[in-house]
């Protein structure tokens, strides 16, 4: 990483993933405060060299850039809107988990208030922060992030997604989506493997092999949603719904939960019905587009 080290930095909120921030900062070199309610919880920060801010707004004064970290939105503007007023310039990088409503109404707020603010999301858990494997997703506008992209660097691999500062907070849960929904199927074939004897992780190598071989239809995939258009080049819906009943009757006999396949079941079912049995697997986009019940 190439980071630029004599920018000073603050962190506000120092749970398990601000000091593990705190920390990335202080390693690559820049100058750090910190902030927490429960001033014992910056202990160890300061013992590496960072400087503890007796307030909030000692904090945003101390740092060039301040990274937020704390339970949810609420807290951001309730403890900001404790400051007589923002510093000069001051910008506000904000790595609150939250949907992209709150994304987008909190960079309202901190533009009512005159702060640059970015919104972010950490795609990775507290030991990987400073590493390469840790993923930094950040949205607001592009100028602010390439004013500070080379000291944000410090935190790990950091992506620019756009202007618009709810996207940070729809990857985190597109990316949560694809996360269970992998650990769910694997789950599902291990309780079925083991009504025969298999244990998971002699079935672990041949799931994985299954997972990485379906990323790769993605792209092609991709493009049929993006065009509208789902020829059935590999399987035909209907097919992979036939497929579906099999799982669904081999669970049941197994006396192992079918709720899963019968969801992918239902799913694929309305979209039969609605004329697309005929169609490629991406097709069922338009189940997932329409709300619940819809």
């Amino acid at each position: 990483m190439n980071t630029t080290t004599d920018t000073p930095v603050a962190v506000v909120g120092l749970g398990l993933m601000g000091q593990a921030l705190a920390a990335a900062f202080l390693k690559a070199g820049h100058p750090t405060t910190v902030w927490n309610r429960t001033a014992s919880k910056a202990d160890e920060a300061v013992s590496r060299g960072a400087v503890f801010a007796s307030t909030v707004g000692e904090a945003l004064e101390a740092g060039s850039l301040t990274i937020i970290c704390v339970t949810d939105h609420g807290a951001v503007r309730d403890l900001l809107d404790g400051i007589d007023g923002a510093p000069a310039g001051a910008m506000l990088v904000n790595l609150t988990s939250g949907d992209s409503t709150q994304a987008r109404d909190t960079a309202r707020w901190a533009g009512e208030r005159g702060v640059d603010y970015l919104d972010g999301a950490i795609m990775a858990v507290p030991p990987a922060i400073g590493t390469a494997d840790a993923v930094i997703l950040l949205s607001g506008p592009r100028a602010h992030y390439e004013a500070h992209a080379s000291t944000l660097e410090a935190l790990g691999t950091v992506t620019h997604l756009g202007a618009d500062p709810g996207l940070a907070s729809l990857y985190d849960v597109a990316g949560l989506a694809m996360m269970w929904s992998v650990l769910n199927a694997w789950l599902q074939g291990t309780a079925l493997l083991r009504t025969a004897g298999v244990d998971a992780a002699t079935y672990a190598p041949f799931a994985r092999q299954i997972a990485a071989g379906v990323a790769e239809w993605l792209p092609g995939y991709a493009e049929q949603i993006d065009n509208g258009a789902f020829p059935a080049e590999v399987s035909a819906l209907e097919t992979d719904a036939r497929a579906m009943t099999h799982l669904i009757e081999q669970s049941e006999a197994a006396g192992v939960n079918a709720e899963l396949p019968r969801l992918f079941k239902a799913m694929a079912d309305r979209a039969i019905a609605a004329g697309h049995g005929g169609e490629q697997y991406p097709v069922l986009i338009e189940e997932f587009t329409k709300p619940h019940g819809g």
